[in-house]
């Protein structure tokens, strides 16, 4: 038998999972990652642990399925975008990684959006700014670590720094390095004027050369093997952007579909051949894994990590008690309204999370019904302005852990008025990063042959349309509470001028 092995790494969790030739899942082996935040807004990760527990999740996969090394027949990766990895000029990791949930550059963010420099960019990179892009922490670095900045000798992605260390050569992915600011989208190529603008010109000389995601990039050294049980010579390819590989593997192929992912992150994501100059919009564009394509999509980490928040405060572990619990609450008939702005914002730099209309005879599932609705709303948000780019859309396809909640989809279907279709696939990243490997080793020609035989079956919830004038009310008094906490935030701001 042979067997293809895709890596994901995300903001709380690194997956191994092992495929055969169909795409048939044999078993996946996960471990936790810890988030360092040794400041309030800081978000970091150890780079040798990162590298010791990959190799470790590896290792268990093969171990626990007693497949012989040599059946392997290539690896991908699959990992959260932006950020920074940082090596020395001596390929040694330079302090901890920065992930993009991270905050530190918000200060930075906000001089570059008054001097108007998002939109002498935009033209260039298809990209906003925000402050967990690389060129955002990059300029952090040089003006308050210039020590740490002048020792950089090579800057990539998570996925680029694992299969560094899998394979002992640098490299950056295509579809993760098209989002960094640095890239000229259109020529498909660092553009050295980009940094120049950013303030971080001398960052040019450390960008390794671009590798397309099905594209051999490396090979298992000895040292990796030894770690993983990978046999010594085993191709590692490119990889992808984990918003990639989830389109991928929900089967987006044209503009009739949109994709809503649910995890520490909200992604709306579309797959285009065109660019669209005269949209009125700053829509987000990155490099697809098929050739001639691009990926369209709005984020924000405003998703279902707001959930794993409150439950461990609350110490709940039981999820299908928390869906009985809004299943049985009348829809969208509490008052109570979140907002799901711990980990960041889509309706402005700075904002903060808050429950508001709270009252003595709320209950836990009044407040998880909230949030569940806060999170989809924020989710509408980035839908309806991907609804204009995207007019033909005749369905939401939905992936990542809240798609196995019934209330939750429905709720979905529900508020955006759309067929909710749940592709069957348990974990996207990781088969997405063993599609890359398939493709890359020959079996097939290339993603869209890989997507027609590996397509997954497709579960559809329809939207409920007795309530959707009850959700159009309260996601109008939504919106009415973000306006005040943008009205405030601005004061705090002003204040503190």
């Amino acid at each position: 038998m042979k067997y293809w092995l895709g890596l994901d790494c995300g903001g709380t969790f690194i997956k191994a999972g092992l495929y055969d030739a169909k795409g048939k899942e044999l078993a996946i082996a996960r471990r936790n990652l810890t988030i360092v935040a040794p400041q309030p807004g800081w978000a970091e990760r150890d780079m040798p642990t990162l590298w010791q527990t990959a190799a470790s999740v590896i290792r268990e996969v093969l171990e626990h399925n007693v497949i012989a090394a040599s059946a392997v027949q290539g690896l991908g990766i699959s990992a959260q975008g932006k950020g920074v990895f940082l090596l020395d000029r001596q390929g040694k990791p330079l302090g901890n990684a920065i992930l993009s949930s991270d905050q530190r550059a918000l200060a930075q963010v906000m001089a570059w959006q008054q001097a108007g420099i998002p939109q002498a960019l935009y033209e260039q990179t298809r990209q906003t700014l925000w402050t967990g892009h690389p060129v955002s922490l990059l300029r952090w670095i040089k003006q308050h670590q210039p020590d740490r900045y002048a020792q950089i000798g090579s800057v990539m992605m998570a996925h680029d720094y694992l299969r560094y260390c899998l394979t002992g050569e640098l490299a950056c992915e295509e579809t993760n390095i098209s989002e960094s600011n640095l890239y000229q989208m259109e020529r498909g190529r660092y553009e050295p004027a980009l940094a120049e603008l950013l303030g971080i010109g001398e960052i040019v000389p450390a960008l390794p050369p671009i590798v397309g995601s099905a594209e051999i990039a490396g090979r298992v050294s000895a040292e990796a093997a030894a770690l993983t049980g990978l046999q010594v010579g085993t191709p590692v390819v490119g990889g992808l952007f984990d918003v990639v590989s989830t389109a991928l593997c929900a089967g987006l192929q044209d503009e009739t579909r949109l994709n809503a992912v649910m995890g520490t992150w909200s992604v709306t994501s579309g797959i285009t051949a065109t660019i669209a100059s005269d949209s009125g919009y700053p829509f987000v564009y990155g490099r697809h894994a098929e050739q001639g394509k691009y990926i369209v999509h709005e984020a924000s980490p405003t998703s279902a990590a707001n959930l794993e928040w409150f439950c461990q405060q609350w110490g709940l572990h039981d999820y299908a008690q928390l869906n009985r619990w809004v299943a049985g609450l009348p829809k969208a008939g509490s008052q109570l309204l979140f907002a799901p702005f711990l980990y960041g914002s889509n309706a402005g730099l700075g904002l903060s999370a808050s429950f508001y209309g709270m009252q003595a005879f709320h209950q836990r599932e009044h407040l998880v019904q909230a949030i569940f609705e806060g999170v989809v709303f924020c989710h509408l948000t980035h839908l309806n302005r991907m609804r204009q780019r995207f007019p033909q859309t005749k369905a939401l396809r939905v992936t990542g852990g809240p798609a196995k909640s019934a209330p939750w989809m429905q709720m979905f279907a529900d508020v955006s008025g759309l067929p909710v279709e749940l592709p069957q696939v348990e974990e996207t990243g990781c088969l997405g990063a063993a599609m890359a490997a398939m493709v890359g080793t020959g079996v097939f020609s290339d993603f869209a042959a890989a997507q027609w035989a590996l397509a997954p079956r497709i579960e559809t919830v329809l939207p409920d349309p007795a309530a959707q004038d009850a959700y159009h009310r309260k996601y109008q008094r939504y919106q009415a509470l973000v306006t005040t906490l943008q009205t405030l935030q601005h004061g705090d701001f002003q204040e503190a001028l």
